[in-house]
């Protein structure tokens, strides 16, 4: 498939391109958007409570946005490899190609670049997704893909990756992704209980949340990584072997588990050592002490004007008589 000039050699009907992740776009722009709204409000806050409101708003947004973003990214482990290959089946032409493979938790992507883009008097430039996540059916994406005649190396690598495959690695990574996946759900989770404990009086129980968001976190990466230890398959394009590694959305979720894992652990320490100061970071208690304040000065006396005052101090000239009446 052509991505960027509308052509569409092998078949019809335009597909998305994984350059641009419509998905990864929607979940960060919700999450700017509600940033945008803090930082306007945030000249409203008077004080420290200012910064320590801002960083704890922007910490909480990156995290929520980090677990969603991993969740749907397809780049947790990636390759790419410059290769000469057979462009089309049963064709001796040689092409020059990039061919690079995305694996995330529901599928993996196969992108094909020519070096340069027109060769063979053609685009070659492509891209296509395999899903094996949960209602999804790969062989069926791998049969639709011979049907339309996709390009030979894109068709060589998705085959890698077929249940039938002597490769074996299709299970290992659906089942790993499928893991991954309800545990990254855990972690968004417990990021929002979190939150919710964070605002109320309970900052050392957030902490723990944070801690459980941080080891939930980490346990996906351990499923991803069970998958990739597994024994390889080689992809060989020619001369050239495709080789992968760890991509951005595991790296991204490893600093963001560890970040937790400092974070929680800071907010327990603080609130056993000086709960005090955890206080004044969270802005506990702090209101209710001026509610009491006012009240308090609600119920004093007033004070006597100087008018009453001046009557009070004036001598008095004669006695109070009291009057008795004879019933």
């Amino acid at each position: 498939m052509t991505l960027w000039n509308g052509s569409f050699p092998f078949y019809p009907g335009p597909r998305a391109g994984f350059l641009f992740d419509t998905t990864r776009a929607t979940i960060l722009s919700v999450f700017l958007s509600l940033l945008v709204t803090f930082i306007i409000i945030l000249p409203g806050i008077r004080g420290r409570k200012r910064l320590f409101w801002f960083l704890r708003v922007v910490l909480s947004l990156f995290v929520g946005a980090v677990v969603l973003t991993v969740q749907f990214g397809r780049d947790w482990e990636t390759g790419w490899v410059t290769a000469n290959a057979s462009y089309k089946s049963f064709s001796s032409a040689l092409v020059t190609v990039d061919v690079g493979l995305h694996i995330g938790l529901d599928g993996l992507n196969i992108t094909l670049l020519g070096a340069p883009v027109q060769q063979l008097n053609e685009t070659i430039d492509y891209n296509e997704f395999f899903s094996w996540g949960l209602g999804a059916d790969y062989e069926q994406s791998y049969v639709a893909g011979l049907q339309k005649g996709l390009p030979s190396p894109i068709l060589y690598v998705a085959e890698k990756f077929r249940a039938r495959s002597p490769c074996g690695v299709q299970g290992q990574y659906r089942s790993a992704g499928h893991y991954a996946s309800i545990t990254l759900w855990m972690a968004f989770c417990s990021w929002l209980l979190a939150l919710l404990l964070l605002s109320m009086p309970l900052p050392a129980r957030g902490g723990c949340m944070l801690l459980l968001t941080a080891t939930l976190l980490l346990c996906s990466l351990l499923f991803f990584s069970a998958a990739r230890g597994a024994a390889r398959c080689p992809i060989r394009l020619g001369t050239a072997a495709l080789h992968t590694a760890y991509g951005a959305s595991f790296w991204l979720a490893l600093a963001t588990g560890l970040l937790c894992l400092v974070l929680g652990l800071g907010i327990i320490i603080l609130s056993s050592k000086q709960p005090e100061k955890l206080k004044v970071v969270f802005d506990l208690d702090q209101g209710r002490g001026e509610e009491e304040e006012e009240q308090g000065k609600a119920f004093l006396p007033a004070e006597a004007s100087s008018s009453v005052q001046e009557v009070l101090l004036l001598p008095l000239a004669q006695p109070p008589q009291v009057l008795a009446t004879k019933l």
